[in-house]
């Protein structure tokens, strides 16, 4: 199990382009056998110190003044941020072109009648192809990266499994992809409006409709989105 200090491990790693209309999953020999491996990333919280966690662990929330279109109206899960970069996934804008039972299918794992209900959400721009589940502790693997106390991110094949078999976490959100900042970068952005920030808390994460969390989000702070200006810094 990875501790808050360890490099994020990535490992689900498809052939899908979800910017393609018809979005066909590819899966090479050497693809399949990628995904059986831990792929460890670096430039992901590096920190000397874990409690130097800046904002993982909390929601990032963009303003109504965003200007780029894949992360309008979006709230972000932080799974890690610290001097050398930062690391979040979208966890309210589901995917129309890909299914659990298809990405099941690819993978040839039994598909059963209750992966129907498994959202798979777009989870950022960088390296769409790549698969992380955010799912409460009750599930944990020895790649599964611990945030705190109520949210953990696995993102290997075996998770995968346990969700199909009726093993895997209780709660549990997939997504495609993440967003990623270089160190400082977030930080700047923050400062020019483009984020708001605010304490997650997994209700919100795993139980709240995707197209209710960025307003709920919103209400933790206090803030009423239509009294806000649109004209906010972008990221």
């Amino acid at each position: 199990m990875l501790s808050v200090c360890d490099k994020v491990v990535l490992v689900v790693s498809c052939g899908y382009d979800i910017m393609m209309p018809q979005c066909r999953l590819i899966l090479s020999s050497e693809d399949i056998q990628r995904l059986e491996k831990e792929i460890p990333v670096a430039g992901f919280l590096e920190e000397d110190l874990e409690t130097d966690r800046y904002m993982t662990g909390r929601f990032l929330i963009a303003m109504p003044g965003m200007m780029d279109d894949r992360f309008q109206r979006t709230v972000i899960y932080m799974c890690a941020h610290g001097p050398d970069g930062a690391m979040g996934l979208v966890i309210n804008k589901p995917l129309d072109s890909i299914t659990f039972p298809d990405l099941l299918e690819q993978l040839e794992i039994p598909v059963p009648p209750a992966g129907e209900g498994i959202d798979v959400l777009f989870g950022g721009p960088v390296e769409t192809g790549r698969g992380f589940v955010l799912h409460s502790p009750d599930y944990m693997h020895d790649a599964t990266l611990v945030v705190d106390d109520e949210v953990a991110l696995t993102a290997t094949v075996d998770v995968l499994k346990a969700m199909a078999d009726g093993s895997g976490p209780k709660q549990h959100l997939l997504a495609l992809g993440y967003a990623g900042w270089e160190g400082g970068q977030l930080d700047d952005e923050i400062k020019a409006n483009g984020w708001l920030s605010v304490d997650a808390d997994p209700k919100l994460l795993f139980d709240v409709d995707a197209d209710a969390k960025w307003e709920q989000a919103m209400g933790k702070i206090g803030i009423d989105p239509s009294m806000l200006s649109d004209e906010a810094g972008h990221a």
